[in-house]
């Protein structure tokens, strides 16, 4: 309210200013001609009796006038536009926490570039429209009024020659706020390809620099970005034709005034003080109708921006449903029958898996490329929800189990290791859920040998490592990984292929350092390698999403199935390299 009452006053002072010239003019020329002082100067001091004297009082009028009007203003913006700072603040705030409540599969539909895109470009045009554009709107609609119905009271006839550019005006903007609208939506959905297409070309430059594909992707990101910028030169040709047009029409109701006006001077019917006055009053109206293009634009990619957040916001939250803790594994993970497929495929991932892990042990799930090991992780961490059959921990059900109850308990070493641009000793206690935790930082450094490798970093664990831990090796990152498990002592450590990029010896000695680690910790370790899942009490091969053979190293062995073949020709590879 207090910005409205705002634009109210900044109004009022200055349609105030055109009367005072008004006056002025007239009483001025009065007095040279006639030497007769103006009407209203009766109700001025004797001292003001010449025409310099009223042309000084006139001009302090108007500066007092602007002055008021300027300092209305000032409030207006401050009001409105820190209103529309604190609603882009508070809806950025829930986008990204619906973000981060939504589900993989959302993650695995949209690209990163559009959701950034949506949280920044987006909400920045919903931002312009709720204030600047909203501003501008009121500002227009208060000054119309004010000053057509000032013209009015002054001469009905003059006013509506004056105002006959007007009707045209409001048609020339209907008909171009529609291709606004559209030329506006489709230039957010290229710019969100466009962002897409470049953070993905730099999360993966080093790829592009081997394969010498620099040139594909420049001459790819040309062909996008020329698509962007004729749309957006398309945009502007429709600006461009209409910002004339809007002044034209308004210098049309200049000429009007000058001529209709001055016939009406001639018949004693109108002033030079009145003509001056409506050539104000119609400057007044230049910058809102003129600001009509600008203000249309505004509403018309606010409109576009935000049906593009309400699209990703109507999308429900991965809700998490489940009001049970669990602190410990104290019996087994059961595995019933669970069958999966992804919602938008009709392929089964996994189909009728049955297995059991009991509390304490190690066990193993190894198997064929694409046969489901990971999927098999990502649904004992919740991450997806069987589509048939059911994971029970300690006999109940995975899914009446809270979330944050199951992050604590368990502790995964994704294939994929994300590290942050921080210090090596912030991504390894990243995980921690208590300051407690930090005390086991030195330990699952060792176990997870960086200890010595530490040393040599300039830093040591206030090493700043680069994007996505750029700056280390591949072993580096997944050792890191598994102390960033370790330091929260897991019930559950589950490890998804952590060890695929470190030498043998120490694979060895971080499989050791587990040993010693805690023997009340259940450790499931999916490899695609036989080395490092050999010494599990139980081991599970699956193929096609299938479990084909359960048992313990050497019992597979023996069966000489695919197990057998497998470690055969491990051996075999290890053996000629």
């Amino acid at each position: 309210m207090s910005g409205l009452l705002f634009i109210i006053l900044s109004n009022l002072f200055a349609i105030v200013i055109p009367p005072i010239v008004r006056e002025s003019v007239d009483g001025v020329i009065g007095l040279l001609n006639n030497n007769q002082l103006p009407e209203y100067s009766k109700y001025l001091p004797a001292y003001f009796d010449s025409s310099a004297k009223l042309a000084v009082l006139s001009g302090v009028l108007i500066l007092v006038a602007a002055l008021l009007k300027g300092w209305c203003m000032y409030y207006m913006r401050m009001t409105l536009i820190i209103m529309s700072r604190k609603i882009e603040y508070e809806q950025k705030n829930d986008i990204f926490k619906h973000y981060q409540q939504m589900g993989q599969s959302f993650f695995s539909k949209n690209y990163t570039g559009d959701l950034m895109n949506r949280i920044s470009d987006d909400v920045s045009k919903v931002r312009m429209f709720t204030g600047p554009a909203i501003m501008y709107a009121l500002n227009l609609t208060f000054m119309i009024l004010m000053v057509v119905g000032l013209m009015f009271s002054v001469n009905a006839t003059i006013t509506l020659w004056v105002l006959i550019p007007l009707p045209i005006l409001v048609i020339t903007i209907y008909l171009v706020s529609d291709s606004i609208n559209k030329k506006s939506d489709i230039i957010q959905k290229k710019l969100s390809i466009i962002t897409s297409y470049t953070q993905e070309t730099f999360a993966g430059i080093a790829v592009v620099k081997s394969y010498g594909r620099e040139n594909d992707f420049a001459r790819d990101f040309d062909t996008l970005n020329e698509g962007y910028r004729d749309d957006n030169m398309a945009l502007v040709r429709i600006n461009g034709v209409f910002m004339p047009a809007v002044m034209g029409l308004v210098g049309l109701s200049v000429l009007i005034t000058i001529y209709v006006g001055g016939n009406a001077v001639v018949d004693g019917r109108f002033s030079l003080g009145n003509i001056v006055e409506y050539i104000l009053y119609v400057n007044m109206l230049t910058w809102p109708v003129a600001s009509l293009g600008y203000v249309t634009s505004l509403v018309q990619q606010g409109a576009a921006s935000q049906s593009r957040i309400e699209e990703f916001l109507n999308i429900p939250a991965d809700e998490d449903l489940g009001t049970k803790t669990i602190a410990k594994l104290e019996k087994n993970i059961v595995f019933d029958n669970v069958s999966f497929r992804y919602a938008e495929s009709d392929e089964w991932v996994l189909r009728h898996v049955s297995f059991k892990v009991e509390a304490n042990t190690k066990f193993g799930i190894i198997g064929t490329t694409g046969s489901g090991k990971s999927t098999i992780a990502k649904l004992l961490m919740g991450v997806y929800e069987p589509t048939e059959g059911e994971i029970r921990l300690d006999g109940t059900s995975l899914k009446d189990y809270s979330r944050k109850s199951l992050k604590t308990m368990f502790a995964y070493v994704a294939q994929d290791i994300f590290l942050f641009s921080d210090s090596l000793k912030a991504n390894i206690l990243f995980g921690i859920t208590s300051p407690e935790q930090a005390s086991n930082l030195e330990l699952a450094v060792d176990t997870a040998s960086l200890t010595e490798e530490i040393k040599g970093f300039p830093n040591g664990l206030e090493t700043i490592l680069g994007e996505r831990g750029i700056t280390l090796s591949g072993g580096q990152k997944q050792r890191t990984a598994i102390a960033r498990a370790l330091v929260k002592n897991p019930t559950v450590l589950l490890i998804d292929d952590g060890l695929s990029a470190v030498d043998t010896k120490t694979e060895v000695s971080i499989k050791n350092g587990l040993k010693k680690w805690g023997k009340e910790q259940t450790f499931i370790n999916i490899s695609h390698r036989i080395s490092s899942i050999q010494d599990c009490g139980e081991i599970i091969f699956l193929d096609q999403g299938r479990v084909v053979e359960q048992g313990n190293h050497e019992f597979l062995l023996l069966k000489n199935g695919v197990y057998a073949a497998l470690f055969e020709k491990q051996i075999v590879n290890s053996t000629e390299v």
